[in-house]
């Protein structure tokens, strides 16, 4: 029986390896073809959400909280009273009142009127510090109202010569990684910043329809697109090889002679997956994928990654796997 095994286990191992030379021998396993579709460039920044404009309202004078007419999430128009307040001469006499009775209190309620407390911004309240009773002194923050959120991204300095105004963008949360929104370019600012002698630029995102899910603060991913094409001649970028002196080859199955053969190629727009052909390879042409390569499997045509209503092949550096982002020391906008 320890024979028959011994014997078992040779032959296998004998017909593993012949299959494993076999693989090694035959190109075709790794055989891609140039194939046409989209394609698009994308640059990719990380960023945060923030208010386009925020206002702090303010106590007018040191007192105290009587009422809060507002809470976090409501819509307040400019002009309208968020809260009343009595400022600390008030708040004395209406104690001193009170010990004396409800009339005498009702008295001097009269007798000496509250402050209102008046948001000057048309907007949403996205926070609330205060609560009823509570005593605060003159300045003191008792809400925020933005207008709207946009979102804060940090573009380096090699790439923000591609960023243009109204330019198309779309954004991720890292609160919602699976969700999409369509944007675009509405500022671009002037100055940049150096952060460990890094200079990258701040660019601000209008979304085109404002999520209910977006909140100030929240970490975000960018990516901008730069260059789209709907029929380009592409190949996986893979199968490119970078060469001295800045040329580009592929490398075409064996000829006759079992020789490798390399064509050099002029290439157009590139993305970490894909490598649009301009020249060196026609349509239905097959090439040769380094060993241990991977081919990115192709988008859908539904996909959400794309910035039109068609799937984007091509994809973005990084897209639908954006790298975890770094919080920029930004201001929020202005």
């Amino acid at each position: 029986m320890i024979t028959v095994a011994v014997v078992s286990v040779i032959l296998g191992a004998a017909a593993w390896a012949r299959k494993g030379r076999k693989e090694r021998r035959d190109p075709a396993a790794r055989i891609v073809s140039a194939q046409r579709g989209p394609i698009e460039q994308a640059v990719d920044a990380s960023g945060f959400v923030a208010p386009m404009n925020r206002v702090e309202v303010k106590s007018p004078v040191g007192g105290r909280i009587e009422k809060l007419l507002v809470d976090e999430g409501d819509r307040v128009s400019a002009g309208q009273i968020v809260a009343w307040m009595s400022s600390t001469d008030r708040t004395a006499i209406l104690d001193a009142a009170l010990a004396q009775g409800p009339e005498e209190l009702k008295k001097w309620q009269d007798a000496y009127k509250p402050t209102p407390i008046v948001s000057s911004l048309p907007g949403e309240v996205i926070l609330r510090n205060v609560v009823v009773g509570e005593a605060v002194s003159a300045g003191a923050v008792l809400f925020a109202v933005a207008d709207t959120l946009i979102v804060n991204a940090q573009v380096d300095e090699s790439d923000i010569g591609k960023i243009k105004i109204a330019q198309k963008a779309r954004v991720r949360l890292d609160a919602y990684p699976d969700r999409w929104t369509q944007g675009k370019v509405y500022d671009i600012l002037f100055e940049g910043k150096n952060v460990s002698n890094v200079i990258t630029y701040g660019v601000k995102v209008r979304p085109d329809q404002l999520p209910p899910f977006f909140r100030s603060q929240m970490t975000a991913n960018v990516s901008f697109l730069v260059a789209r094409k709907e029929d380009a001649l592409l190949l996986p970028a893979a199968a490119v090889n970078d060469m001295p002196g800045g040329k580009r080859v592929v490398s075409l199955p064996p000829g006759p002679d079992g020789k490798p053969v390399t064509r050099e190629v002029r290439v157009g727009l590139e993305t970490d997956e894909q490598v649009e052909i301009l020249d060196g390879v026609a349509l239905g042409d097959k090439v040769l994928l380094p060993q241990g390569k991977y081919v990115a499997q192709k988008a859908p045509e539904s996909s959400p990654l794309s910035f039109m209503s068609r799937g984007m092949r091509g994809g973005g550096a990084g897209e639908g796997t954006a790298p975890k982002p770094k919080r920029p020391a930004a201001a929020a906008g202005k």
